[in-house]
């Protein structure tokens, strides 16, 4: 998967996100996905602004935990992702990447 390719799946899964009240970062080796749930229809831009949750890590990484290869505690325990903020927002943030 490209950051592009994830890139679009996310914008795509943002259209059926409920509106949480939050914004969440994806802070990627490849770049930056900013999804903003504090409207009706969520908005994804590729912008580096504050966040209520950020996750560092890399397309890659989020690829293998969308495909089930990668635990999300391991992934976590080995540093593969970070987490900033909201870890309740962190964990909602599967259903954008399936």
């Amino acid at each position: 998967m490209t950051f592009q390719e994830l890139n679009d799946g996310v914008t795509k899964a943002a259209q059926n996100a409920p509106n949480l009240g939050k914004s969440l970062k994806l802070q990627l080796d490849e770049g930056v996905i900013f999804i903003d749930m504090t409207t009706d229809q969520a908005q994804v831009s590729n912008e580096d602004k504050e966040a209520d949750t950020v996750v560092t890590t890399s397309v890659d990484t989020l690829d293998q935990l969308r495909s089930g290869k990668l635990n999300p505690m391991m992934a976590m325990m080995s540093g593969k992702v970070k987490i900033k903020g909201d870890m309740g927002l962190a964990m909602k943030l599967q259903s954008l990447l399936s």
